[in-house]
């Protein structure tokens, strides 16, 4: 009995293990070396425009890792301090956002005001930047990280992301898929085009860091279709309680966000930042996500598939700080040509039509940061930053 008995735990131990150890990175090594080219060539071009009394160089930047490459020590203290601004008390008015209960709270709020002139916009790549920053400022002044954001590199999980070590659902994850929860197909386009097929999950978040967080901001425009899941109070900024679902979708990523996706964006839309951003963003009325859309709707689920709140799934920020990442590599590609491109203007897909946007015009983030012209947030090393990816 006692040798059954350890047959059946060696069985399943097996098992376990043959499932932890089936997922397999994808490669991306052609983003990577683009990356790594465009290292060299901002250091040669740091060294030709070098001004005595320069604060930041690439020397003394600080350094944006992949996810996959932390430690399990710092992927603690990046969870344990996203954790810490969910308890922190909102420094929002009630009477502007009277559901906000956190300071996390007060970044999805001020990503709820802004959605409809910071993307398909002029500003998009700069304002999420600084948004990105502001955060990342955030966690370590008030939540005393000693890291930075990590990033998602969308290549290494894109044909199993169920199973990659950004959703595995352990310590080390950015939490798993949501339980099963019965629903329809996913309309994550406006057009209608495309809809993302039922997943596996659906429900609620039971694994990982965030799974007993709550959601208290949005939904503005849901798209997980749940009965359950319609628009928040207030257009989104109303008291809202839940919990974070998820539907991680391999359908998406494997079409949307490969490495070979990453890659031609960055290649072969070189001449102008309107099809590099509007290419990254989506080609909605062809059924084309992009890698911006991709990476959303790969999680997706509520607040995840809401383009308004969509900052309250935390994975938001490793995915933006890969856009951040593809932008800097498509500038440092060309730099004299790209770093103060700008193009299309200041309201989503020009709907309603508006004026062009302008590097003067500024970047606010409410309460979170004071307001920035967008020409002081197109190079990672000057302005307010200070940063590079590796």
């Amino acid at each position: 009995m006692l040798f059954a008995g350890v047959s059946r735990w060696a069985s399943s131990a097996a098992l376990l293990v043959g499932a932890v150890s089936a997922y397999t990175p994808a490669s991306t090594a052609q983003t990577d070396q683009l990356a790594a080219q465009g290292l060299v060539n901002l250091y040669n071009w740091e060294t030709a425009h070098y001004t005595r009394g320069q604060s930041c160089q690439i020397n003394n930047g600080y350094v944006r890792q992949e996810w996959t490459n932390l430690t399990q020590t710092q992927k603690t203290a990046f969870t344990d301090a996203v954790l810490c601004m969910m308890k922190k008390p909102s420094i929002s008015p009630k009477s502007v956002v009277p559901g906000a209960r956190s300071r996390y709270d007060d970044f999805v709020a001020t990503h709820i005001n802004q959605t409809l002139t910071i993307h398909g916009t002029a500003n998009f790549l700069a304002w999420h930047r600084y948004y990105v920053y502001t955060f990342e400022t955030a966690l370590r002044n008030e939540c005393g990280y000693n890291g930075y954001i990590p990033y998602w590199n969308w290549g290494k999980s894109a044909f199993d992301p169920i199973n990659s070590p950004y959703f595995d659902g352990s310590a080390g994850s950015m939490s798993g898929n949501g339980v099963y929860e019965a629903h329809n197909a996913t309309e994550a386009l406006p057009t209608g085009l495309n809809p993302v097929p039922p997943g596996q999950g659906g429900g609620c978040v039971k694994t990982g860091p965030f799974k007993s967080i709550s959601i208290n901001l949005g939904p503005v425009a849901p798209t997980l279709a749940e009965p359950e899941v319609t628009p928040g109070p207030m257009m989104g900024l109303g008291y809202n309680p839940r919990c974070m679902k998820r539907d991680i979708s391999p359908w998406v990523s494997s079409q949307w966000n490969t490495d070979a996706d990453t890659y031609n964006l960055i290649a072969n839309n070189g001449s102008n930042i309107y099809w590099f951003q509007t290419i990254m963003q989506g080609l909605f009325d062809q059924g084309f996500y992009g890698v911006h859309t991709g990476g959303h709707f790969t999680f997706g689920g509520d607040p995840g598939g809401d383009i308004f709140s969509s900052p309250g799934d935390p994975m938001f920020w490793l995915h933006h700080a890969q856009i951040d990442r593809v932008w800097w590599i498509w500038q440092n590609q060309n730099i004299d040509a790209r770093l103060n491109q700008i193009s299309a203007t200041i309201t989503i897909n020009n709907q309603p039509p508006s004026r062009n946007g302008t590097l003067q015009d500024t970047v606010n983030l409410g309460f979170n940061a004071p307001p920035v012209p967008i020409s002081n947030l197109v190079s990672t090393i000057s302005g307010p930053f200070c940063y590079i990816y590796l």
